[in-house]
């Protein structure tokens, strides 16, 4: 009887272990792959600080949704959170929705059959309907962003519409510390090949949808998949209806060929969130220099990241060299911030920490306008000329 004892109370603390450990795994993982480099406190002139706080800082992508910890509470993981930001000045924040990553991630080749966002979702204790469904994940998702800014005390307004952004502008220029928070997609799985989910996926917030993750889908190819392919003919609809409701089309992680289909299709700019740039970094992560200049010559956005896949130097010198390549190759009207913070990669410097791009800038011999239009001035107008603009009555169900 001892020795039942002994070996239940053993296998007890032996499940209790194991279940507090897998509830344990999003902290631990969102500490190891979401790293800051040691480093120590950068130093920032005074006048660089000046010029900095006196910038409408702002960035096409961030993945901080998918993580446990709570947006708006400064944590000592990851790269983003409010208090961050707003020590960053950043006016504009695009957060993008993670729904499916594929076990063994590369930027070569992947396929769609593992998913490790599924344990991911058990384990954070996301809703059970989240746990199969990569459509009930962004609704999800986007229910945290609407309940981080309920919660935020007016320093959080999510960007639906042009007048919301002018409102967050507007607020800025009063001195409040109120950041917008604008609602994207990373990758189009989670429409689940019903053309219905986009109008689903509106009304929910989102303004963005990135056509491609690390994987193929319903849309068509990925850089990071198998096919190499171009939109398929739900890919051409899903255009269609994202024009339809003025919202913004993302090719990052997209194919060389489904980049061309877009931009001979698209009657609308497109952005590239987060990137770097292939003639700076030969990165299998980068699209050619040529496609590029395309996006741009069509009104595009390129975000330039901060990791070392995109810009193969990842210092605040390496992402500020990569920069001015993209400014050089591209022009100053078309190159951003695409830091891809909290998006399973490591950076040199969190969002907090923004004015040292600002200081590596001037010390590049940047001018003023080319720091200002990169630093947030270009992503504003782009926003400005390419959201929609908010209805006279709220949308209805149905309607």
């Amino acid at each position: 009887m001892k020795l039942k004892r002994f070996f239940l109370g053993g296998l007890a603390a032996l499940v209790v272990l194991l279940v507090g450990g897998f509830f344990l795994l999003p902290y631990m993982l969102d500490g190891t792959i979401n790293r800051v480099a040691d480093h120590e406190p950068y130093d920032i002139p005074q006048e660089i600080t000046r010029l900095h706080q006196g910038l409408v800082v702002a960035d096409l992508h961030a993945d901080t949704l998918l993580w446990i910890r709570d947006p708006l509470d400064r944590a000592d993981d990851g790269h983003v959170d409010l208090p961050r930001l707003i020590d960053g000045n950043v006016a504009l924040q695009v957060f993008s929705v993670v729904t499916k990553v594929p076990m063994g991630q590369n930027y070569e080749e992947n396929d769609a059959g593992s998913d490790v966002v599924s344990p991911l979702s058990v384990a954070q204790r996301w809703p059970a309907r989240t746990w199969t469904s990569l459509y009930e994940r962004a609704i999800y998702q986007a229910g945290k962003l609407d309940d981080a800014e309920r919660r935020s005390e007016g320093r959080l307004a999510i960007v639906r519409w042009r007048e919301d952004l002018e409102a967050v502008l507007a607020a800025r220029a009063q001195g409040r510390d109120v950041v917008g928070g604008l609602l994207a997609m990373e990758g189009g799985h989670p429409l689940e090949g019903d053309i219905a989910h986009v109008e689903d996926f509106y009304r929910s917030g989102y303004r963005m949808i990135g056509l491609h993750h690390f994987f193929d889908n319903e849309l068509g190819g990925s850089l990071h998949g198998k096919s190499d392919g171009g939109l398929t003919e739900f890919g051409r609809d899903v255009l269609r209806a994202m024009e339809d409701r003025r919202m913004i089309v993302d090719l990052a992680h997209s194919s060389p060929a489904i980049v061309t289909d877009v931009l001979a299709s698209a009657t609308r700019p497109v952005v590239i969130s987060h990137t770097g740039i292939k003639g700076a970094c030969d990165s299998p992560r980068n699209i050619s220099d040529t496609l590029m200049q395309q996006v741009a010559a069509a009104g595009g956005l390129v975000g330039v990241g901060y990791w070392k896949g995109a810009v193969c130097d990842a210092s605040p010198a390496g992402v500020v060299k990569a920069i001015r390549y993209a400014i050089d190759l591209l022009g100053e009207d078309h190159v951003a911030l695409g830091s891809d913070f909290d998006g399973a990669v490591g950076t040199t410097f969190d969002v907090s920490e923004l004015a040292v791009l600002t200081r590596e800038m001037m010390e590049a011999g940047f001018t003023q306008n080319e720091i200002a239009k990169v630093m947030g001035g270009n992503i504003v107008r782009f926003m400005q000329e390419n959201l929609p603009s908010k209805p006279a009555e709220p949308l209805k169900d149905g309607a």
